[in-house]
């Protein structure tokens, strides 16, 4: 086993945690039972690494299913704008959600009085006070007034502790009597105006984080909305009660809700059928007898903000966002004198593209999903019914009865290259070649630190041939070079599951053969590499005695079984001497220890090989199998 590659085995018991979803706690138990057992410096690193990278796992699916239910519940709320009947039941409604995907005990929200000069609370989730519920507070008052006067969200850990804000009896009394501590709100917007403030509280301390606070910013836009839509349609309700002396607004913004209408029904149509973002625009532009364009989000080029439409020379541009993350725009060009009601039909057109981004990114990736478990099942339980097997694929529009080549990819990435590059790099690749496996009829699914392929063959086509392919297009599609490895044709998988897990590891050894051989970037199948090939292929038939282990074990077997008794460094040593050159000298240098250790390991090492180990024949497949000993070890971990 090489000198600097964690042991075998260390990220099992992070395995078995991340599959019963433990508490991150937990996973320092495996390092503090190792360390208690006397183990070895090395295998506490690897322990410590292999910890390291199951927390990222683990906080990882924490976040996409965290993420998953924030964006259910956005879209829920978005339906309930879309066909808002009553204002109170959709207020309760995001109060209820930001209080449960936050997991706060309490939620509210305040609406400021115009009229009396002060702000009342207008829905609580959670509250058991009934003072607290009947709260009025003064303008500027609270944490509350804080964020109605800066139309910026604020959060307190402690709310009595925090000086931020102006204190007085009224509110501390109400909310000592309800008993909170950690405060969260965010303001309710209209255009510039702040017309009331959504809050999340707990009553012990908290500490709120940017991404809860960027989610309750999104439930108090919808609030907004929801508001907002009410007031329009209190205001034509107004409007037709007062026909008589109004006849001409009534006209102009009879025409206009008809167009808000229209693409009321046009959107829902659109998001019925599954269109796209140009299918919106084009709605819209019809509606609105204007040009509308979806332009991609670009680094520097400004938008409409938060979601409101904003004029621009002659056009109009409102934002594409949800969740803080911005996706692009809606402009409507060449229409510079646009009704309010026209621009709140531009802000809603905006917000089903968002959501219509949304649900595309989350299908494609929950394919991405459902073909990795489908190649993860033909390579771990190889007793699957074929004919499950075949319906899963026949989904996928995959053709598990022909022929396939399974293919190995790992993205090689600077030897300095942090840890965070590295996971990176890897989400990039398996991202690529899902994309590649969608497109072609495959499978793809990340793997032992990298990505494997399951790749229909085409008639007159070979694996090598699919290999190159393949680390030119990931290669390119990732800017970096990517090392592909590809096993013989598997013929019809979904009958010899089996199969599909010993094709995985001759292509496994492919890439380290590659690497080993210095052409990282490349693609090979076992056939490219002569009488190395069949030694590489040579676990495909299921033998326990392959030819790679009888060779090593032949040839410098004595060595490594001295290694392992003692725990001496004589492979190491044997390495670094035909490195460089068969100088002592040299050897000493590259191993940092006296010219007299090295002399003494290469006398150790001629009593266990024999005398003329370093004639030109024997020396030749010492180097030969102290090579394919360090593939055999490096493809093991």
């Amino acid at each position: 086993m090489s000198h600097d590659q964690p042991q075998s085995g260390s990220e099992v018991p992070y395995l078995e945690l991340l599959a019963r979803g433990a508490a991150a706690d937990a996973y320092e138990r495996p390092v503090l039972v190792a360390r208690a057992d006397g183990a070895t410096p090395e295998t506490l690193a690897a322990l410590e690494t292999a910890k390291l990278h199951a927390l990222r796992v683990r906080a990882e699916l924490e976040g996409r299913r965290r993420r998953e239910a924030e964006l259910s519940a956005l879209y829920e709320t978005a339906h309930d704008l879309a066909g808002l009947r009553d204002l109170d039941a959709v207020l309760a409604a995001i109060v209820q959600r930001a209080r449960s995907l936050l997991g706060t005990e309490v939620a509210y929200l305040s609406l400021n009085d115009p009229v009396a000069g002060d702000t009342y609370m207008r829905v609580t989730e959670g509250s058991v006070s009934a003072r607290f519920q009947q709260l009025r507070l003064g303008m500027g008052e609270g944490l509350g007034g804080l964020v109605a006067q800066t139309a910026r969200p604020y959060a307190t850990e402690s709310y009595f502790d925090d000086p931020r804000f102006q204190h007085t009896w009224t509110i501390d009394s109400g909310v000592r009597d309800e008993g909170l501590v950690a405060i969260l709100g965010v303001p309710l917007t209209l255009g510039s105006q702040v017309i009331g403030v959504l809050f999340a509280a707990d009553r012990r301390a908290r500490v709120f984080e940017r991404e809860q606070i960027a989610l309750l910013g999104s439930f108090a836009a919808h609030a907004a909305v929801a508001i907002d839509t009410a007031n329009l349609l209190a205001e034509t309700r107004s409007a037709l009660a007062e026909l008589e002396k109004a006849n001409e607004i009534i006209r102009d913004r009879s025409g206009v809700i008809e167009r808000a209408s229209d693409v009321h029904d046009r959107l829902t149509e659109l998001v019925l059928r599954g269109g796209g973002v140009h299918d919106v625009a084009s709605a819209v532009s019809e509606v609105l007898d204007g040009a509308v364009e979806f332009r991609e989000a670009a680094d520097g080029e400004p938008a409409g903000a938060d979601g409101h439409a904003v004029r621009r020379g002659d056009d109009w541009v409102v934002s594409v966002s949800a969740g803080g993350e911005l996706l692009g725009a809606l402009v409507l060009r060449g229409h510079p004198a646009l009704d309010p009601v026209d621009q709140r039909t531009l802000e809603r057109a905006a917000m089903v593209t968002s959501l219509l981004l949304l649900a595309r990114r989350s299908a494609g990736e929950a394919e991405q999903r459902v073909r990795g478990e489908l190649l993860d099942d033909l390579l771990d339980a190889p007793d699957r019914d074929p004919r499950l097997l075949r319906e899963r694929a026949a989904r996928l529009r995959a053709d598990l009865d022909a022929a396939h080549v399974v293919l190995a990819a790992r993205i090689e990435a600077p030897r300095e290259a942090s840890v965070e590059r590295e996971s990176a790099d890897r989400r990039r690749l398996w991202s690529a070649a899902s994309h590649l496996a969608a497109t072609g009829h495959g499978l793809a699914a990340a793997r032992d630190g990298g990505t494997v392929l399951l790749l229909p063959l085409d008639s007159g086509d070979s694996a090598a041939a699919l290999a190159r392919r393949t680390a030119k297009h990931l290669g390119g599609a990732l800017r970096e070079p990517v090392t592909v490895g590809a096993s013989g044709p598997v013929e019809a998988p979904a009958a010899h599951p089996g199969a599909v897990a010993g094709a995985y590891e001759e292509a496994r050894r492919c890439v380290d053969a590659l690497r080993l051989l210095g052409r990282c970037g490349e693609g090979a199948a076992a056939e490219d590499f002569g009488f190395l090939g069949l030694l590489l292929a040579d676990s495909r038939d299921g033998r326990s005695g392959g030819a790679i282990e009888g060779f090593v074990r032949r040839t410098i077997g004595e060595v490594v079984a001295y290694d392992r008794r003692r725990g001496t460094d004589l492979v190491r040593t044997l390495d670094a001497y035909f490195a460089c050159g068969m100088s002592p000298a040299r050897t000493k240098d590259a191993l940092h220890v006296h010219v007299n250790t090295v002399a003494q390991r290469l006398e150790r090492i001629g009593r266990l090989l024999g005398a003329d180990w370093q004639s030109p024949e024997r020396a030749l497949e010492v180097q030969l199998a102290l090579r394919l000993h360090g593939l055999s070890s490096a493809v093991t971990r």
